[in-house]
């Protein structure tokens, strides 16, 4: 089913039950086309394509030679539209993402040279390995969507997502992610060890495993920002609303969290679950979508206290008591 896209500055009608019906078919087909490539991992892959479909960027977090780079390039091979590749590396400098000013001895003029980021998916690959003035650089254009460049501003293409990929800290040559960029990403997701039947597949050499030059795309660019337009009217109701808005006032009042959940981040779980209840086939978030996606959605933004390093406990863990001592709301008779 295809969405016509509209104009920003329109008002978007209520996405309908038939639209909803559409988007879920289009949903499990871009899931499919990247489970053939990217075996054994639907669970994350789902996620990931929830957090794609609510404009949001994605941040996977394992080994090296789990497949994270595979699944970012077969999401991007899916999704259709421009792609780019960036390795990070320590010596990588803001201009090599961001573009610069190019001195042209025909004009004998500066002109801007758009630089990786001018694109539809973005790939960062082991974004931990650059350092903080790097960083800082991809901190604008992936919360405006813009790059500033000698007081000029420049839009990147619509959509823009950034699927990035980093190494654990205790990685050598990592550096930690600063919370204002962490607080960026929609979704924190690790792939993990496929189960043996799966991994028997993986490393068949005639299985077709990792081959992401087999993907064609399953939907156009612009068809990815207008769902993503679209499915924020997706019915939620004030009492699964004032679920989500409790749930982050108990991790501020959590003594083990020294930092808890930013309203930007209720946000974003507020728009992951109105995609995950589409996905679903639903036009109306529910309790049940909220718990499921709290995790991958709010604990990348948390920081345990210090008090608790003797004795440390995962924030994930953490979290998940505070979602459980929150009282989700019923449905109404």
């Amino acid at each position: 089913m295809t969405v016509t896209v509209e104009p920003e500055h329109t008002q978007i009608r209520p996405v309908t039950e038939n639209e909803v019906a559409g988007f879920r078919l289009l949903f499990d087909k871009l899931c499919s086309a990247v489970d053939g490539v990217v075996v054994g991992r639907r669970r994350v892959i789902e996620l990931v394509a929830v957090a794609l479909a609510a404009n949001g960027h994605v941040l996977i977090e394992d080994l090296p030679g789990t497949g994270k780079t595979t699944l970012a390039r077969a999401l991007a091979a899916a999704i259709g539209g421009s792609s780019s590749r960036v390795q990070f590396t320590p010596d990588l400098l803001p201009a090599d993402i961001t573009g610069g000013l190019v001195y042209e001895p025909n004009s004998g003029e500066l002109t801007f040279r758009p630089g990786p980021v001018f694109t539809n998916v973005l790939l960062a690959d082991e974004i931990n390995r650059a350092a903080a003035k790097t960083q800082s650089a991809l901190l604008e254009v992936m919360a405006e969507r813009t790059v500033t460049v000698d007081g000029t501003t420049h839009r990147v293409p619509d959509p823009f997502v950034t699927l990035a990929t980093q190494n654990p800290l205790d990685a050598d040559g990592t550096f930690r992610l600063p919370l204002a960029e962490l607080d960026r990403f929609a979704i924190k997701t690790s792939l993990g060890v496929p189960d043996p039947d799966f991994e028997l597949l993986a490393i068949d050499p005639n299985g077709g495993a990792g081959e992401v030059d087999r993907i064609s795309p399953v939907m156009r660019p612009e068809e990815l920002a207008s769902w993503s337009r679209r499915l924020a009217t997706l019915h939620i109701a004030p009492p699964v609303l004032a679920y989500i808005r409790d749930i982050g006032l108990a991790t501020r009042a959590e003594p083990r969290l020294r930092v808890a959940v930013s309203t930007r981040g209720l946000k974003m779980l507020v728009r992951c679950c109105q995609v995950y209840a589409a996905a679903q086939g639903r036009h109306f978030v529910v309790p049940g979508d909220v718990q499921r996606l709290a995790e991958p959605t709010l604990a990348h933004r948390l920081i345990a206290a210090q008090d608790y390093r003797s004795t440390p406990v995962p924030v994930e863990e953490i979290l998940a008591d505070v979602v459980a001592s929150v009282s989700a709301p019923r449905p109404q008779n």
